[in-house]
């Protein structure tokens, strides 16, 4: 008894002597077992090769193939236009994101503003642009197309200037109790301190609210200790100038006296 049912064709040689042919054939269930049938003989394979028969055939069967006629573009090179996405850094500094609740707190500043776009993720695409590729806000917005970042689709470049000229929009005159003498209050400011006031316990405290160091040279011979020649951070090692660090922080005791604490520390 033969069962015919769909059946897959495939190819397959068969040497005879020194000569081997190439067969299309398919399988059948005949008595229980297994049987293969030619369906047809394509001939030998050394001739179908040297003639070019063989590739013109699969060229020909390539023309129904999605897959064959990629495949078969790609071997003549011709350019197929595709787009790679990244996912890791959207994925890994939202979940940061969302723990660090900075979304619900620049959410809340901006309750009463009426932006046609999402400051809040405007803000998040020019943070994870700094943290991945530093460079300018134009940058940023060039550089989104090459990364899955939710919400930042439908960014252009001048939201990115709002966002930033919001974090940086100086407060009213009410608000700017506690700012220090060289810059005034800025929504910035809001946004540390509401981040500070929702992470903070019984036993939180403040040691170091700020620290951050540059580095100095002057012209001369320098000394023992402060003002050691040393390695230009400026990269003039042409000047061989005295080097110094300059280190300020700003602790408990300074931030409520608005008194930086400046050190010289030698390079």
């Amino acid at each position: 008894m033969i069962v015919t049912q769909d059946r897959d064709l495939f190819v397959r040689t068969q040497t005879n002597g020194s000569r081997t042919y190439l067969l299309i054939v398919d399988n059948q269930w005949v008595d229980g077992k297994v049987k293969q049938r030619v369906v047809l003989r394509l001939g030998r394979l050394d001739e179908l090769l040297a003639s070019g028969r063989l590739d013109s055939l699969i060229q020909s069967l390539g023309r129904f193939s999605e897959k064959l006629a990629i495949l078969g573009a790609h071997a003549r090179g011709d350019s197929i236009t595709t787009h790679s996405t990244r996912i890791g850094p959207g994925l890994i500094f939202q979940r940061l994101w969302w723990d660090c609740a900075i979304e619900q707190v620049v959410t809340a500043l901006l309750a009463d503003r009426r932006f046609e776009f999402s400051v809040e993720r405007a803000i998040f695409l020019t943070v994870l642009h700094r943290l991945f590729a530093p460079g300018s806000d134009r940058a940023a917005e060039k550089w989104k197309d090459d990364y899955a970042i939710q919400g930042v689709g439908d960014l252009d470049l001048h939201h990115l200037y709002r966002a930033m000229a919001w974090v940086g929009e100086v407060l009213p005159k009410q608000q700017q109790d506690g700012a220090t003498p060289f810059a005034p209050r800025t929504n910035k400011d809001l946004i540390e301190e509401a981040m500070f006031a929702r992470r903070r316990d019984l036993f939180s405290d403040l040691d170091i609210v700020l620290f951050d160091t540059t580095s100095i040279y002057f012209e001369g011979e320098g000394g023992e200790t402060i003002g050691q020649r040393g390695h230009s951070k400026d990269h003039r090692p042409d000047l061989k100038a005295p080097q110094s660090v300059l280190s300020r922080h700003v602790c408990r005791r300074s931030a409520r006296s608005l008194e930086p604490c400046i050190e010289h520390i030698p390079r």
